[in-house]
């Protein structure tokens, strides 16, 4: 069996963060994700999706991301119910998140860090890590010096 989900779209507001009884860190936050097709007005619709974040990533993501930001979202498809005030049988569809990347440069107005980092649950990437250019594909074109000896086949 397989639950995946992979989203594209811009957070609808500031994610929310909380805590649990135990200590553990949760952020929520809504995306508003275009259909891939229009409607018979020729209009766009769109769905708008509740994503939570659990634990450091969900730190980091309430401290990062605000609303507008393009980000893509990796996780997992949950449903649960509950019951409201009124005794009534509420269901809840969210994504549970473990994977979360700007795609947006962010910049002015829209908060948080420049060049687009990503941020993925225990990844253990670093800005540092990438060297000393922001863009990875700087050098484009150039010839790439590698050895015999660098490659696995």
């Amino acid at each position: 069996m397989l639950n995946r989900v992979v989203l594209i779209g811009r957070l609808t507001w500031d994610p929310e963060l909380r805590y649990t009884p135990g200590g553990v860190a949760v952020t929520s936050f809504r995306l508003a994700v275009d259909r891939p097709f229009t409607n018979q007005q020729g209009e766009r619709e769109t769905d708008f999706i509740d994503v939570v974040v659990w634990r450091q990533l969900a730190e980091t993501v309430a401290n990062y991301m605000k609303k507008g930001r393009l980000v893509a979202v990796e996780g997992r498809l949950q449903v649960r119910s509950y019951e409201n005030n009124e005794g009534r049988r509420i269901r809840v569809s969210e994504v549970v998140g473990d994977n979360v990347r700007f795609l947006d440069r962010g910049g002015s107005g829209m908060g948080g860090p420049g060049p687009n980092p990503g941020f993925e649950n225990n990844s253990g990437f670093d800005k540092k890590d990438r060297g000393s250019s922001d863009d990875p594909f700087a050098d484009d074109g150039k010839p790439i010096d590698i050895s015999d000896d660098d490659l696995p086949f």
